[in-house]
């Protein structure tokens, strides 16, 4: 098999990664489920204890309570807990799957076309997914990672369905700007740095579910099934902190040098170079408002957002609606 074959074929293990991801993530939901129904009947069971209990005068001789359907409530979570445990083990090794195979693709990928796989939308799609995917994945082990599972799996089968449908380029040579060892360097920590925010950004939004949910008591329902806000708003904001150097170094200060080297000048407001300073700028803000101003939870979350979307734009708006000098990584 020749090697353009082998690139145009990484396509179809990156359709298979898809297809993992989806079980991966409908494993994750149904475990949701029977946490949430665990939850429920531990609620319910309580309610009533406390009603017979004022009922009888306090009295500690009780009827066993009943669950739904008139099973015996520690008898319902002792059978749905062992379910759960087994559904989120499933969808953790699903997950696992997904990600190894996702990146026998981005591997097909980069050994068929000779070079590194983002050099266009649908490659760096792939590769800052696979980035995601690894540090979700190592973030299924803790706590607040197994509740966040359920949204990264979504979001990152969501990233890679549209790369594989929309967004996929067939396999050809490299525009020649992008033929040096530049794009490696700049390119490689622009898709490292996106993977991180990507994931932060999940949890920045988590954060404020939860915030909101203990806000007004909530008990029950999705708020309920959310790590603590101070612990999800820890974690984005290191994930940040990781990701805002790599992102300084790469597309701004070593952009600037292979500007320089390819068309003559460090900086020529070019859209690409703009948003990637909003972005640098959006991010410094939401590092300097927790540092200085101490700013944490909601608004340093609604802040991260902010620096996220501007990822965002600058990764699917600038390719798509302008014409510049990095019109290449586009469709």
């Amino acid at each position: 098999m020749d090697l353009d074959a082998v690139a145009e074929w990484s396509r179809y293990v990156v359709v298979v990664a898809v297809l993992v991801y989806l079980a991966a993530w409908l494993a994750f939901c149904a475990e949701g489920g029977l946490r949430s129904r665990i939850r429920r009947s531990g609620e319910a069971a309580a309610t009533d204890r406390s009603a017979e209990l004022v009922g009888v005068g306090g009295s500690s001789t009780t009827a066993p309570v009943s669950g739904p359907g008139g099973v015996d409530a520690p008898d319902t979570d002792a059978e749905l807990g062992p379910r759960a445990d087994r559904l989120g083990r499933d969808g953790r090794v699903l997950f696992g799957l997904a990600t190894l195979v996702l990146a026998v693709g981005v591997v097909m990928r980069g050994v068929g076309t000779g070079r590194t796989p983002w050099a266009n939308m649908y490659e760096f799609s792939i590769t800052g997914a696979l980035v995601a995917s690894i540090v979700f994945l190592v973030l299924a082990r803790t706590v607040v990672g197994k509740v966040v599972a359920v949204w990264a799996v979504l979001l990152i089968f969501v990233t890679v369905g549209l790369a594989a449908t929309f967004l996929y380029v067939p396999p050809g040579p490299l525009q020649p700007a992008l033929q040096s060892y530049w794009l490696v360097i700049h390119v490689g920590c622009a898709v490292l740095a996106f993977g991180l925010f990507t994931v932060s950004a999940v949890v920045s939004a988590l954060q404020i579910a939860s915030e909101r949910a203990a806000d007004r008591g909530r008990t029950t329902g999705f708020g309920a099934s959310l790590p603590d806000s101070a612990a999800l708003d820890r974690l984005a904001y290191r994930l940040t902190a990781i990701a805002f150097p790599i992102w300084t170094f790469g597309p701004l200060i070593l952009g600037a040098i292979w500007a320089e080297v390819s068309w003559g000048r460090y900086w020529g407001w070019d859209p690409k170079e703009v948003w990637a300073l909003i972005t640098w700028l959006a991010y410094a803000a939401y590092l300097h408002a927790r540092a200085t101003a101490g700013w944490k939870g909601s608004k340093a979350s609604v802040v991260a957002l902010v620096g996220y979307a501007t990822v965002l734009f600058s990764y699917f708006g600038v390719n798509i609606l302008f014409n510049g000098l990095h019109s290449y990584g586009g469709l």
